[in-house]
């Protein structure tokens, strides 16, 4: 008669012990495999409002320069909004110049700080001569602000100064800032 209390005391003990072990168990467990999920490489969260990208929709380009003279140097200006003018012995510049665009997104309605270097040496490809751009010069209001969409868009221009002599293909990367204030 002991061994059948045994066996009814743990005959009700097993339903208990899974039922316990049923309540201890935890609900659906998280994906452990990253490769299971679609990645996502956008910002999330807190940061998402301090976030903004600028995009370069076309680069400053002087196309071609025309010197006239071997010895003297000259300068080649383009401005933001596409005048041209030279001067010293450059005497052309060609048709296809472009100035260079920017368009920056971010929060809507917040006002910008950008920054862009005085000078920069352009390098050339084939050979070992270098020019100079400098006078960068834009056109941003004084106190450039994202619209109600989260975008400005602005152009820069600047001047090329050529010394005598220098002959080729020359390329060099203008660095812009922006900041929120």
């Amino acid at each position: 008669m002991a061994d059948g209390m045994l066996g009814q005391r743990l005959a009700l003990l097993s339903p208990l012990a899974l039922l316990v072990g049923a309540l201890a168990m935890p609900g659906e467990a998280p994906a452990q495999c990253r490769l299971c999920s679609t990645p996502t490489t956008e910002v999330t969260g807190e940061g998402l409002a301090d976030s903004m990208r600028i995009e370069v929709q076309a680069r400053l380009d002087f196309d071609q320069i025309v010197v006239t003279g071997d010895n003297g140097g000259g300068t080649a200006r383009l401005l933001p909004d596409g005048t041209t003018s030279t001067s010293g012995s450059i005497g052309a510049i060609g048709g296809r110049a472009m100035v260079g665009t920017v368009v920056v997104r971010g929060e809507p309605g917040r006002l910008l700080l950008v920054d862009m270097p005085a000078a920069i040496t352009l390098y050339g490809r084939t050979s070992s001569g270098r020019i100079r751009l400098d006078s960068l010069i834009t056109d941003l209001p004084n106190q450039p602000r994202l619209d109600s969409q989260g975008m400005l868009q602005f152009r820069f221009g600047g001047a090329l100064h050529v010394d005598g002599g220098v002959d080729g293909d020359f390329r060099g990367d203008v660095p812009i800032t922006v900041d929120y204030l």
